[in-house]
């Protein structure tokens, strides 16, 4: 079973997986347009509210469950914190008989290290969006009890900067680029990242789930290499014909910088190059443009 199976990162993981997996796609299935998206891939669509703590009508006996369905927090806190936390260790609880479960958590949870990459030790704190950050904190926490009291293998990876396709931050600073809007960075430059490709994230969802154990295995869960923001819209501009523009504020989200070593050691190294994908992303999004060979 994949949560949030309609979502940007759930999505593709759960299309690879019913190649040849029994898979079930629990959403919200707000809008029929969400139901046929995982019919037409092979997902089977289970209509599923974490946050109302409802599991009578989902089964427990699914041989693994990458839990990727959120409340981002945006308006209600407390909500939230009962979705992320509560709910998700409810879930966890409920499918205990899984081989494998995978709980997606976030790297913003990390309190700012400054220059350094961030390794999976780092103590939390409270950046933008601290509601979410703080719910997933709180999650980490109910979950790895949970695990280890019920002896349910479990994966917490530690999303940090995913994109493809679907989308993703740096989708989003593509779009930015190409309305000629000033992308907001945060003055402690350069804001570092490890971008991860679809490609890349849907093989490292999988193996995640594979891996699970107890005590809980923990992951920063990101792309193989470093690349600013500043690079890496630069070289947006470039296949795109626009010149990024940058506007630098205290009050921007802090640079993301995962240690990968870890996740080299238990997931595997990713394949896709940042410019590689990038190129890809702006392909398969913007099929209209025509990219110059070179850039």
């Amino acid at each position: 079973m994949i949560t949030g199976a309609t979502g940007k990162v759930a999505f593709p993981i759960a299309r690879a997986l019913a190649a040849d997996n029994e898979v079930w796609g629990a959403a919200r299935l707000r809008s029929p347009a969400d139901r046929d998206k995982l019919t037409a891939a092979g997902i089977t669509p289970i209509a599923f509210d974490v946050s109302t703590g409802d599991f009578s009508g989902l089964p427990g006996d699914f041989t693994y469950v990458l839990h990727a369905a959120v409340d981002t927090g945006t308006d209600d806190w407390i909500r939230c914190l009962h979705t992320n936390a509560q709910s998700s260790g409810n879930l966890l609880y409920h499918c205990r008989a899984a081989k494998g479960f995978v709980f997606c958590s976030t790297g913003s949870i990390y309190a700012y290290q400054g220059r350094r990459p961030l390794t999976e030790s780092d103590p939390p704190g409270a950046p933008l969006r601290a509601n979410y950050s703080f719910s997933k904190v709180a999650a980490e926490a109910v979950c790895t009890w949970i695990a280890e009291q019920h002896r349910i293998p479990l994966t917490i990876i530690r999303i940090c900067s995913t994109y493809g396709p679907q989308g993703g931050a740096p989708a989003d600073r593509l779009e930015m680029l190409l309305a000629h809007k000033p992308i907001r960075l945060h003055p402690d430059a350069p804001n570092n990242y490890n971008p991860i490709y679809e490609d890349d994230y849907v093989e490292f969802g999988i193996r995640a789930m594979e891996v699970a154990d107890t005590p809980p295995v923990v992951v920063n869960w990101a792309g193989s290499e470093t690349v600013s923001i500043e690079d890496y819209c630069a070289y947006l501009g470039k296949l795109v014909g626009v010149q990024p523009v940058f506007e630098y504020s205290p009050n921007a989200h802090t640079p993301l910088w995962p240690d990968v070593t870890r996740m080299h050691e238990i997931l595997g190294r990713t394949k896709v190059s940042w410019r590689d994908g990038f190129r890809r992303m702006v392909q398969s999004r913007h099929p209209e443009i025509t990219l110059p060979v070179t850039a």
